[in-house]
């Protein structure tokens, strides 16, 4: 099972303008997408001759509006400007350009650019003669003056016979140029990254269960840097209670055994598993079915459970890249090196938790340990920070020969 939900820092919105070139965005959406990018399209209501809403629908996986009086109770156009990272337009009339240039507020796509502060990109797409008019040359001027990025269009064969100055551009070109504005880095590309998050529970009974203080922040927040930085990120999540993250397959589970079944069928097919999650040490023999009754609760016989990690790892390729997490009390790095040869890993991140630190904190402090010895201490930094500090380190690993 797997659930969908939406995070902040991805989020454009694509705008669609009503000519020719607007099936070729169809294209643009899915690259935006495969850079990790949460895409909603707002199309013009003429671009809907071109390319319609069933379509953007489809290929964007989210309600399609083109008109203020569509939804007027979500306030779409605010809603839309107030969650907006970026806007991109593209193809870009002459009309379209010419009414944001006016400021005109006259369909969905040019009320949201007006409420929206976000940086903002527009591909323009036209016969030569309306690109080269003075009235688009001095409109497009306009929009340069007030922070918009307005690309010029292509030299190339348009609508019918006609060659020159107007052709909208090929992808690679417009998410060049959007990647220099946006400065995403975009390095785990076709990576397949596995993570867990969160903490295991071992029932004692129906009631009762075995289990950690791990709230799964750090975990998520790896998962949210990697799908940012292009990777395809599933997430094994361990009673957590945190928002889902739009584009991360997420796959809830309670117990250990819950957590090895999914780590055994998806483990092979990535590239890198990186083990947030805290995991039970031990489990009750004979959980009961039945709730126990206090003055019964005398003991509890335990056994161990099994080192998920260690036996992923002995069965890991020469091109799989395996972190751990080590929360120690004492000895932290002494430990946690120790720790990191037994479980055969690539990289451990091991920090102090005395007196509960870290555990559900937004914050985090300690030490990466690689397996070729070196250290990389992390000061007192957000788990975000950590979370991309981490990735760097797996994706140089990745980025090695296979020897």
């Amino acid at each position: 099972m797997s659930r969908s939900g939406s995070s902040s820092g991805r989020e454009v919105i694509l705008g669609i303008g009503g000519g020719i070139a607007a099936y070729k965005s169809c294209d643009l959406l899915r690259r935006l997408q495969e850079y990790g990018f949460l895409v909603t399209v707002v199309p013009t209501p003429a671009s809907l001759n071109f390319v319609g809403a069933t379509t953007w629908e489809a290929l964007s996986g989210r309600p399609v509006l083109s008109e203020v009086w569509q939804d007027v109770p979500s306030v779409a156009h605010i809603n839309l400007a107030n969650r907006a990272d970026y806007i991109l337009i593209g193809p870009a009339t002459a009309d379209l350009i010419a009414r944001i240039a006016q400021g005109r507020a006259d369909d969905l796509l040019t009320n949201v650019v007006l409420a929206s502060g976000a940086p903002k990109l527009i591909v323009p797409a036209m016969h030569p003669q309306m690109w080269l008019n003075p009235s688009t040359v001095a409109n497009v001027e306009t929009l340069r003056e007030r922070g918009f990025i307005v690309m010029a269009p292509e030299v190339g064969r348009l609508t019918g016979s006609d060659v020159g100055q107007g052709r909208f551009p090929e992808t690679a070109k417009i998410i060049e140029q959007f990647q220099e504005i946006v400065g995403w880095n975009s390095d785990l590309l076709g990576y397949r990254l596995l993570i867990t998050a969160g903490g295991t529970r071992e029932p004692i009974d129906p009631v009762r269960f075995i289990g950690n203080r791990s709230s799964g922040k750090q975990g998520y927040a790896v998962a949210l840097a990697a799908v940012t930085r292009g990777a395809r990120v599933q997430l094994i999540a361990a009673n957590c209670e945190l928002p889902d993250i739009e584009g991360v397959e997420i796959i809830p589970v309670e117990t250990t055994a819950d957590m090895a079944r999914e780590l055994d069928e998806r483990f092979f097919e990535c590239d890198a598993l990186i083990m947030c999650a805290a995991v039970a040490d031990a489990r009750p023999v004979r959980p009961s079915i039945e709730k126990i009754k206090k003055n019964e609760l005398e003991s509890i016989e335990l056994e161990p459970n099994p080192d998920l990690l260690a036996s992923l790892a002995a069965k890991k390729s020469l091109s799989q890249v395996l972190v751990g997490f080590a929360a120690e009390t004492q000895d932290h790095l002494e430990n946690a090196a120790q720790k990191l040869l037994r479980k055969n890993l690539d990289l451990l991140y091991v920090n102090d938790v005395s007196g509960g630190a870290i555990f559900g904190s937004d914050m985090t402090r300690g030490t990466i340990i690689t397996r070729d010895g070196g250290e990389i201490v992390v000061s007192e930094a957000s788990k975000d920070t950590l979370a991309n500090v981490l990735l760097d380190q797996v994706n140089f690993r990745l980025s090695l020969p296979n020897v």
